[in-house]
Formats: structure tokens, sequence, C-alpha cells
């Protein structure tokens, strides 16, 4: 049995005041109506959110002109895609402790500055190893600003608010990968993909004023010592783990710096729960792993963004390289995802406290399954609308896990411990999404060499390295075939297909698990932090 005991303080957020002094919650409450309401932090939350979640999607649009403007393989799209996500995962535990420290608001606002700086650094990329070292750092920048969102709007919003609070954070956090990228594809119709880091340094820049100008600076009251050992542990764990899922498709599973990186994970997750449960104030304590309401929450939170994230990888290039859409129409027909995730988060809440927070949470998770699976079986004459099913029935699912899925996460968390609530949400959020691109990107990249045909070997050589590299490639180099470029262009999607429907049956059955695990493990009814 998993003993909680130690963790009763964290667990109920029990905190000591002086009496004759205000209520630091209560503090950042009159701070918050003092600025703009809570309609002014709920909006400056959502716009710091809206930019970190859009990084991370709005560049999948513009993989097709990488691969052509950069060279860069399938391999190579996967860690640009993805060094910023893997950056915000494995840091952003850490850097919300220091928020919950010094003060969510400084340490948010420093990061949208910083950001800006690399976003704008990151335009100039002219090489693929520049552009993803450009993207690890503005990762970090984003791991200070993500903690603070939805901490600062459960520490200043009243408990009969908070709930509602969290709902529009949740559909802002799904919505936003969409809202990046519509604004991607708008750029794209006139601009080079270079013009998507000079939009998000500007938006960073905005981001950080209206923080500035609206929102508390919230803090941990009684913030612990910092878990040096722990935020090591987990940060190297997270960054091996996904090294290991990129480079395991691309060079071999029995490859000796692949086997050494899934020990070096195993060792480095071990290690955070060693020496977690010997601390008596961990960067995360393990023993919240033992409360359902928490596990279940996050379990669900980290399989959505694995979905979500690994989808829009590899579904943006499907609608782009196989359908012939721009950059905007792409997009755009992306959207019904938004149009339904939206209005189902914000009917989540009153679905948990009717259902119970089990059957809401097994419900999203087998519509996101089935979606992925419906979208798994298009080939590449299908068109949009067997495509559009699949997404309607991911919108729903979306919808109900991430809003259930955060409430049971922060609601297992007493009030004065929703920074680490927060941190937790995010952690499992950018982790899933991490994962996510890595798992589907390798193994579309994977499926899609092996489905090529040997005819591809009787290029010259450095057309088949172009085929063999990336499927935006490999149509190019039909483009420009003659005669055979019909049936090398058809060769090439009838592949792409192939590594398509392969990763997204992964991730359909894994999610699928989870829904199964929640049937049996999670809890009936959603967890009371004020209780």
């Amino acid at each position: 049995m998993i003993k909680v005991r130690r963790s009763a303080t964290l667990i109920k957020g029990h905190t000591h005041h002086d009496d004759n002094s205000p209520h630091p919650l209560q503090a950042s409450e009159e701070a918050a109506e003092g600025r703009a309401g809570h309609r002014g932090v709920l909006f400056s939350m959502c716009l710091a959110l809206v930019l970190v979640v859009a990084s991370v999607s709005a560049l999948n649009l513009a993989l097709p002109d990488l691969a052509v403007d950069l060279s860069a393989t399938n391999a190579s799209l996967t860690w640009i895609a993805d060094a910023y996500t893997v950056a915000l995962a494995a840091l952003v535990l850490p850097l919300g402790a220091i928020g919950d420290r010094i003060g969510r608001r400084h340490v948010l606002v420093a990061g949208t500055v910083v950001f800006g700086a690399a976003a704008f650094a990151a335009s100039f990329s002219d090489t693929t190893t520049h552009l993803i070292v450009w993207r690890v750092v503005m990762g970090f920048d984003a791991a200070m600003i993500m903690p603070g969102t939805l901490s600062t709007i459960t520490a200043a919003f009243p408990p009969e608010q908070r709930a509602k609070g969290v709902a529009v954070w949740s559909g802002f956090a799904a919505a936003g990968a969409i809202i990046g990228m519509l604004a991607a594809g708008a750029l794209l119709e006139q601009f080079s993909w270079r013009s998507i880091f000079v939009a998000s340094a500007i938006t960073a820049l905005v981001a950080g004023a209206a923080a500035a100008t609206l929102a508390p600076n919230t803090k941990d009251p009684h913030p612990h010592r910092p878990d040096v050992i722990g935020a090591t542990c987990t940060a190297v764990a997270i960054g091996c783990l996904v090294f290991a899922i990129i480079e395991g498709n691309e060079q071999g599973w029995t490859e000796p710096a692949v086997i050494a990186t899934l020990a070096v994970t195993v060792v480095g997750f071990a290690a955070y729960a060693f020496f977690g449960l010997r601390n008596d104030q961990p960067l995360l304590d393990p023993h919240l792993f033992g409360i359902p309401g928490f596990r279940a929450g996050a379990v669900t939170v980290l399989v959505q963004f694995m979905a979500v994230f690994g989808f829009f990888f590899v579904g943006l290039q499907y609608l782009q390289l196989i359908l012939g859409y721009s950059p905007l129409k792409a997009a755009v027909a992306l959207v019904p995802v938004a149009v339904v995730v939206l209005p189902t988060s914000h009917i989540t809440p009153h679905l948990v406290t009717r259902l119970g927070m089990k059957a809401v949470l097994v419900a999203g998770l087998t519509l996101l399954s089935g979606g992925l699976f419906a979208i798994s079986r298009i080939h590449a004459d299908s068109g949009y609308l067997p495509f559009l099913g699949g997404l309607i029935l991911c919108g729903l699912g979306i919808g109900l896990t991430g809003a259930a899925g955060t409430a049971a996460v922060t609601g297992s968390l007493g009030r004065g411990q929703q920074g680490v609530a927060s941190a937790m949400n995010d952690t499992t959020r950018e982790v899933g999404s991490a994962i996510g691109i890595a798992l589907m990107g390798s193994v579309y990249g994977s499926h899609y060499r092996d489905a090529l045909p040997p005819s591809i070997d009787q290029l010259p050589p450095q057309a088949a390295e172009s085929v063999h590299d990336s499927a935006a490639a490999g149509l190019q180099v039909a483009h420009q075939a003659g005669p055979q470029g019909p049936a090398l262009a058809q060769a090439v999607k009838d592949a792409f297909i192939s590594g398509l429907s392969a990763s997204l049956l992964v991730v359909a059955v894994i999610v699928l698990a989870a829904a199964i695990g929640c049937l049996f493990r999670a809890p009936r009814r959603a967890p009371d932090a004020d209780s």
C-alpha cells in the first residue's frame, strides 16, 4: 500500500500564517480584482498559454518547406518539432517551483522576454542544427511561462469560479494549437517559414505586457527548498526517453547509443522515485501518484497530448502532401477540432458533476482512440471527408479528457499547492506531446522508408536519397522526374499513407489502453481540493 501520510500537508494545502496579516490567497484575489478582475487574469494567462502551445503546433505547417529549404530528413524534422517540447517537458517542473518561490508573474514575464529574443534569432537559422538549438532555448523559456498560467488562475479565482476558469484554460490549451496553425498558415501564404518565428517574438512581448499589467504575482506562501536531485533526474530521464524513441526508430533499437539512453531513462526515473520518497520536500512527491484522482488525471492528460500533437505532426503533412492543401487551407481543415473542443470543454464540468469523473474520462479517451483509428483507415484517394469524421470524434474526446483530466489533477491538491498541481499538469501535457511527436514521427518515418518500392534505388543517388529522406522531398523529385514523375509521386504517397496509418494505430491502441485503465482504476467522483 502506498503511504501518503508524509504528503498530508501537500495534499490538503494547509499553511500557517500570521493571523493579523491577510491570507496570501486572499491577497492574490484582491490584487487580481485591483488590476482587471478575474476576466483580466484569465485573458492574460490564456494569451501566454496560447503562445506556448501554438509554438508547438505552428511549425508543423512549415515541415514540408523545411524539408526542402534546409534539406531536412524525417529524423531532423522530428527533432525540429520535438526539441522545443522536450526542453519544455524536462524543465517545466523545476521552473514552476522557482515561480512558486519568487512569484509566478515575475518568472512568466521574464520567460516571455527571452522567448521573444530566441524566436527572433531562430528566424535567421540557415541549418537544421541551428534551428534545433534555438528551439531548445525557446522550450526553456516556455517552461518559465507555462506553469504560471494555470496556477495563477487557480490561486486567484475563488472556489466557486475555479472550475470554470480551469475549463476555459483547458479549452485554450487544446484550441491554442489550432490558433497557432491558423496564424502560421496565413503567414506562410505570403512569407517563408521564418515569419512564424518573427510573429512568435512579437506575440511573446505582447503576452508579457498583458501579464505584467493584468495578472497578480501569486506565489506559494511557504515554498519548499529547491530539489536539485529531483529536477536533474526528471530532466535527464525525459530527454533520454525522447532521444531513445527517435533514434531507436532511425538507427535501430539494438544500437549502443539507443540502449544506453534507455538505460539512463530507467535509472533517472528510478532515482527520482528513490530520492523523492526520502525527501521531506521533493520537487514532485512520488506519494501523490497514490492518489487515484491525481494518477488518473495525469495519465489522461499525458496520453491525450501524446495523441494530439503526434497527430498534428503527421496529419498536417497528409493535408499538404497528399491532398495538396496550402498551409492556410490545411490549418483551416483542422478548425473543426477547435469548434468541437471549446464547447465540449465548457460543459465537461457539468458532465463530471452529473455522470462522475470516471465516466467522463473513459468516454473521452474512447472517443479519441476511435477518432484516431478512423483516420488511420484512410488512403491516398480518400479525400477530406473521412478525415473530417475522425477529427470530430477526436475533438469530442479532447474536450472531455482535457477539462476532466486537468480538474482531476488540480482538485487532488490543496489550494495552497496549486503551483505543484499546475506544474504537474503542464509536465504531463508536455511529456505527452514530446513522446507523441517522437513516437508517431519515428513510426511514420520507419514505415515510410520500408514501404518505398525497390525501384527508388534505380534513381540517381542524390534523387534516391531525397526520396528516402522525406515525402516532401520525394514529391519534389517526382515533380522534376518527367514521364516517370506520376508513378514516383504515387509511390511516395502510398508510402506516406503506410507510415501515417501505422503511427495512428500505435497511438490509438495506447489511448484505448488508458481508457481501460481509467475504467478500473479512476475514482467515480471528482476530488475536491477544498474538502
